[in-house]
């Protein structure tokens, strides 16, 4: 069997932003609607209470998208070898863990019509590892590209072992 230290490294990425383009558009949309209805409706638009409850929910809004923006650009990060899909999350707190490619049993991707005509998506594996029967990687760019990729690394892992390649 061969060595962690003889593993090639062939991948490493993290989130893209592009993959949050759809929830952009909605918010401004949503934004847009809500100051509109706020300026149109005439008892809502002499009330200052009302706008500033309004004004109050877009920016919630808004920040909320940006949190969740920002935890996932810094805060998950992937590295595929020969041997291991290693995943790190986390900015202050960080936890990294990793999943043996033979473990691996399912690759898929999943992906919105934006994030279709981006060509960016999640990534979903399921693996008999503990830790992780179900791994997630949010917002992957090249998405076909690299799914096929954690495939064939995981199929070329499992011949070189002497294993079945679908344990399913």
């Amino acid at each position: 069997m061969d060595d962690v230290a003889d593993a090639q490294d062939l991948w490493e990425g993290g989130f893209s932003g592009k993959s949050m383009f759809g929830s952009w558009v909605v918010a401004g949309v949503v934004t847009i609607l809500i100051i509109v209805v706020l300026m149109m409706v005439e008892p809502l638009r002499s009330n200052s209470n009302v706008w500033y409850a309004a004004f109050g929910i877009i920016l919630l809004i808004w920040v909320w998208l940006i949190g969740v923006m920002l935890f996932r650009k810094w805060g998950m990060h992937y590295e595929l070898t020969t041997q291991q899909l290693k995943h790190r999350q986390g900015i202050l707190f960080r936890k990294m863990d990793r999943i043996e490619l033979i473990d691996i049993d399912d690759v898929n991707y999943s992906q919105g019509p934006i994030q279709t005509l981006l060509g960016v998506g999640n990534i979903n594996i399921k693996s008999t590892d503990t830790s992780h029967p179900e791994l997630v990687m949010y917002g992957i760019a090249n998405i076909k590209e690299i799914t096929d990729l954690i495939d064939n690394a995981r199929r070329n892992e499992r011949r070189k072992r002497g294993l079945h390649i679908e344990a399913i």
